[in-house]
């Protein structure tokens, strides 16, 4: 199947199954039954269900006078916001698609997903946008403040339920994130089938924790949307400290979370020390393999029935969920991790063999995913639609191919057995290795690289490059290390980053020429190219500051300037670094403390002057 973005619209071939409803006529339904309730909330505004539904179609009428037209799509680059719930109802309302950008993207990102989708229009910040003439960035504030349109509909030509509602981008072996075009009728059907295992009500309160170009987020609006619930918008600050976010959870109400399981771990240990009582009724988890390990202290303290814990299986391709798995305190008890659980309805799984051909019970195999999941495939990519959406041996049913192996235990339920192929996943994030070593090799300095992930322990998964210097092992010194990483900053999200480079001579390769993963050194013992931790002239704040940094990052060698979340620094790795100053020093210290700078300069100097207010 070829699809591909002409004009500013987008021509596909038919749904592949029995589609639901449109989007925002589930939400305009939801609006009618529950005008007075809470739609969307930030840390500024609140709108009721009237007044969210009055302000997106009045946005709509002018996105259809400023030129959008069915099938067409919508760029959108906004933080996470009530702006941003305005602006996705909007751009649907006006029969068009959105096109999510994380506003923190790199400008290269940003460049290749406006180029790559050919989007002509976009909503957003003109601060953080790439300026191209074929662009225009308009700007919510004055398309709301412009005179008041009618939104001209016809009944009759009512959009197909199969026609686009959005493209999210995710990393792509070739080098360049690919766009993933989803229907409204996919997500409807997502929303319908959950529905049947949650029951959600309009009293749930749904927390928008993860990014708009992260596909958790279509789950976060769209679920709470559909069934009169509301949308918390969860701070950027608060997300980035667990005990920020316990306490915000708190304080919003929140019943419904949806999280990875290494934020969650930040979050258990915040709600180990917290006094305040949650109002969860759900904790989701989804994006990586859930370990035991994650869950038996809040299961021990909490239970397993309020809030329930749900384990996920999904992918972007299959609109976000396709497994369900409700967990319970004895599921900690019998596997290191727990399984995914079992198709939700509407969805089928396969599992094949390298021939295609069915692998018996409790024997690893390829996922293939059937049914109301299946997107439309990928923008611009037939050579690569054709790979992935494929017709299922001997039938003409179409289903995803995903890379993923899974296998089918006696219980029923699937487990996740790892990938086919070199597929990553650190945090939640999908990353295709041949994209960041893609952008390493445009580095003069670097020869050769490999991209790897690296578990530090516990569940602490980080990105990691093997690096072939251009000019040999001895040239690779602190300034080139400096100088590639700067380069990754401009051209990468954060999630893609490595947070350690270790040079080699050569990268060792098997008789077929392929890596030998067995031979690549592991990190931990690697020996540092300079102990930096132990530089002349450093105060006694720094020194201990590196000294538990290296300690929580598993590092040998960061150096007083360095930046803490470029060496694989997490929001759990900074809450662990905080209480152990808390415990040396007697002080308290906030995650905000890295606001102007996250190296241990910085945090040295804020020690040093909280210590003198001290006395």
């Amino acid at each position: 199947m070829s699809i591909k973005n002409t004009g500013g619209s987008v021509d596909t071939a038919p749904a592949p199954h029995t589609p639901g409803a449109l989007l925002h006529e589930i939400f305009s339904a939801r609006a009618l039954e529950f005008p007075e309730r809470t739609a969307v909330s930030d840390a500024t505004r609140t709108l009721s269900y009237a007044q969210l539904d009055a302000v997106s179609s009045r946005l709509a009428a002018q996105l259809r006078h400023e030129g959008v037209k069915d099938g067409m799509l919508v760029g959108i680059c906004l933080k996470r916001s009530v702006d941003l719930v305005i602006s996705l109802l909007g751009i649907l309302k006006a029969g068009g698609a959105y096109v999510p950008i994380d506003p923190q993207y790199p400008a290269k990102r940003l460049e290749h997903i406006v180029r790559d989708s050919a989007i002509s229009l976009m909503i957003g910040d003109l601060d953080n946008l790439p300026s191209t003439p074929s662009l225009r960035i308009l700007s919510l504030a004055d398309l709301l403040s412009a005179p008041a349109l009618d939104l001209k509909t016809d009944s009759s030509n009512r959009a197909p339920e199969g026609s686009p509602a959005y493209v999210i981008y995710t990393s792509g072996s070739t080098g360049e994130p690919k766009g993933v075009l989803v229907a409204h009728g996919n997500v409807s059907r997502l929303l319908e089938s959950t529905q049947r295992e949650y029951a959600f009500t309009e009293n749930d309160v749904w927390s928008m924790f993860h990014s708009i170009g992260f596909d958790f987020s279509v789950w976060e609006i769209w679920g709470a949307l559909a069934h009169g619930g509301q949308v918390a918008v969860v701070p950027y600050d608060v997300s980035r400290s667990p005990t920020a976010l316990h306490q915000w959870l708190a304080d919003q109400g929140i019943t419904v979370l949806s999280q990875t399981p290494s934020a969650f771990r930040g979050l258990d240990d915040a709600d180990r020390q917290a006094c305040t009582p949650l109002a969860l009724r759900y904790v989701v988890f989804g994006g990586e393999a859930l370990p035991a390990t994650v869950l038996r202290s809040w299961v021990d303290r909490h239970g397993d029935q309020k809030p329930a814990l749900i384990n996920m299986y999904g992918i972007t391709e299959a609109t976000v969920h396709t497994t369900y798995k409700r967990v319970l305190g004895q599921d900690l008890e019998t596997a290191a991790t727990v399984s995914i659980g079992k198709p939700l309805d509407g969805w089928r799984l396969h599992l094949l063999d390298a021939h295609q051909l069915p692998v018996p019970q409790g024997t690893a195999g390829e996922l293939y995913i059937e049914g109301a999941g299946v997107t439309l495939g990928y923008l611009n990519r037939p050579a690569l639609n054709a790979e992935r959406f494929t017709l299922l041996p001997g039938t003409a049913i179409r289903a995803y191919r995903t890379g993923d192996l899974l296998l089918l235990g006696d219980d029923g339920e699937y487990r996740y057995a790892g990938r086919c192929d070199e597929q990553l996943k650190i945090r939640g994030f999908r990353i295709e290795p041949g994209e960041v070593e893609a952008c390493l090799q445009t580095s003069p300095s670097v020869a050769a690289a490999h991209v790897a992930a690296h578990d530090y322990g516990d569940g602490d998964w980080r990105l990691i490059t093997y690096v072939v210097p251009t000019h040999g092992v001895e040239a690779w010194t602190e300034q080139t290390r400096s100088d590639v990483a700067a380069l990754m900053t401009e051209s990468l999200p954060d999630y893609m980053r490595p947070s350690d480079y270790i040079a080699l001579a050569q990268l060792p390769v098997t008789a077929h020429g392929k890596i030998d993963k067995n031979l690549l050194p592991s990190p931990t013992s690697v020996p540092a190219t300079a102990q930096r931790a132990n530089e002349s002239g450093l105060t006694e704040q720094e020194q201990f500051v590196l000294k538990v940094w290296s300690e929580t990052l598993g590092l040998k060698n960061i150096g007083v300037n360095d930046d803490f979340f470029d060496h694989g620094g997490t929001s759990l790795a900074l809450i662990r670094s905080l209480s152990m100053f808390k415990t040396h020093y007697q002080i308290n210290l906030d995650p905000g403390v890295l606001a102007d700078g996250a190296t241990a300069k910085v945090l040295a100097n804020r020690i040093q002057r909280s210590l003198v207010q001290v006395q």
